[in-house]
């Protein structure tokens, strides 16, 4: 009772602009949902792609995305200017989504989620600036989870919308069907023109705060005008090097559906399971976000990483569709636990004239390296060429062992440096 009191008393300190970007959240997320979440199913089943080509989509269309996080966010900071970037990047998504409903070849996705992930280049790192320029620092963790909430609640009207057209077209079939996924995309484009609308209503612009003296606005000119990582604080550029080090071994999601699916699970079973996953999440981001707040950031975000590797390790293991289902629900608290603070800890290592570019560099890091991961996990379960792979185990062993390394690099730093 007394936690939700807090998170109740954290919430009331949150902004417009933090509604703003959750709302707009909210209902991008439905949209992306109901179109990108069965999206490795439509390449592997409809169109007979290999899990390698599946990889090599989701690595491009992220790294394509992770390139313009980077700079954006430096733009951002550059020339004071958050909304008007956030609101051109989901204008990007919303007017690629519709493409969808007469592609008929991979390399069509490819450029489709090309297109898409460039609009998520251009808003997400002054997005994540402004939610962070909107908010005192003591509220940062609750209201980065509470954007991410808003996601995973979009995410499972999405999923509800998607099980219900899943159900009227194909039933309890195991393969996805064409004309099931082009009703997906219908449903899908309405969202995501209402979340730019949104945006262009709500959203104000945020002030950085001049409380510095002449000889620091002319350093602070000068760092913002450059997109120099030396610049930055040795703690954030140390967790940007151990992030990497993690996300190497956090491949797509698209490997967990096609795992669900390889061990017997439905369509319609896949669609509940992320449906628990979201519904964990946003039951788990406020009470979370709010302990960050408390704690600190850090301890969240060790803990997270480490279950994240026994959860992956779960997967490598897992012989029924039921253990995959169970697995991927709980994988729901992992990332409540983790997805906002890890930003939220991003704004407590920079200085705010500086923020959206280490947003970028953040940002950056994370999808950079989704491609030589993606691609990874891909030859490893399938191979490539004459090379048979390992099997659908082997992606989440190297996931696993990586998210250890990762948590106990970060872990020995923080012990190091006194700020643990």
């Amino acid at each position: 009772m007394d936690t939700d009191k807090h998170v109740q008393t954290r919430l009331g300190r949150v902004n417009r602009n933090v509604w703003a970007v959750t709302a707009a959240s909210f209902l991008n997320d439905i949209s992306s949902k109901l179109i990108f979440t069965l999206m490795p199913l439509f390449l592997s089943n409809v169109l007979g792609v290999s899990t390698s080509i599946i990889g090599l989509i989701d690595g491009v269309s992220e790294t394509t995305s992770s390139l313009l996080k980077g700079y954006s966010g430096y733009l951002s900071d550059r020339f004071k200017n958050r909304k008007w970037l956030t609101i051109v990047g989901y204008s990007f998504s919303a007017v690629a989504k519709p493409i969808l409903y007469v592609v008929t070849s991979w390399y069509g996705v490819l450029v489709v989620r090309f297109i898409d992930r460039i609009g998520k280049g251009i808003r997400t790192s002054p997005r994540d600036a402004l939610i962070a320029d909107s908010i005192d620092k003591q509220h940062r963790g609750i209201a980065f989870s509470l954007h991410r909430a808003g996601d995973s609640a979009g995410g499972i009207i999405g999923l509800l919308i998607a099980l219900f057209i899943v159900l009227a077209t194909q039933s309890q079939a195991l393969d996805l069907s064409r004309e099931a996924f082009q009703r997906l995309v219908l449903f899908g484009v309405v969202p995501a023109f209402m979340a730019v609308l949104v945006l262009g209503i709500m959203l104000r612009e945020t002030t950085i705060d001049k409380t510095y003296d002449q000889q620091d606005e002319k350093s602070m000119d000068a760092s913002a005008g450059a997109l120099n990582f030396r610049s930055l604080n040795r703690d954030f550029r140390f967790f940007i090097v151990v992030v990497g080090i993690f996300t190497m071994g956090n491949s797509s999601n698209s490997f967990i559906l096609l795992l669900a699916q390889e061990r017997g699970l439905s369509v319609v079973s896949i669609l509940t399971m992320l449906i628990a996953y979201n519904l964990l999440h946003v039951t788990f981001s406020g009470p979370l976000g709010a302990l960050s707040d408390r704690l600190g950031p850090r301890r969240l975000i060790v803990g997270g990483w480490l279950t994240y590797g026994l959860i992956y390790t779960g997967f490598a293991f897992a012989t029924t569709g039921t253990q995959v289902w169970i697995l991927y629900s709980l994988y729901g608290i992992y990332y409540a636990a983790v997805g906002g603070t890890s930003k939220a800890l991003v704004a407590d290592l920079t200085p705010e004239h500086q923020r959206g570019t280490a947003y970028g560099y953040y940002n950056a890091t994370v999808g950079l390296m989704a491609l030589p991961a993606s691609l990874l996990a891909g030859i490893l379960w399938q191979g490539f060429g004459d090379w048979t792979g390992f099997g659908p185990s082997a992606p989440f062993v190297a996931g696993a062992i990586l998210s250890v390394v990762a948590a106990g690099l970060l872990s020995f730093h923080w012990r190091e440096q006194g700020t643990y």
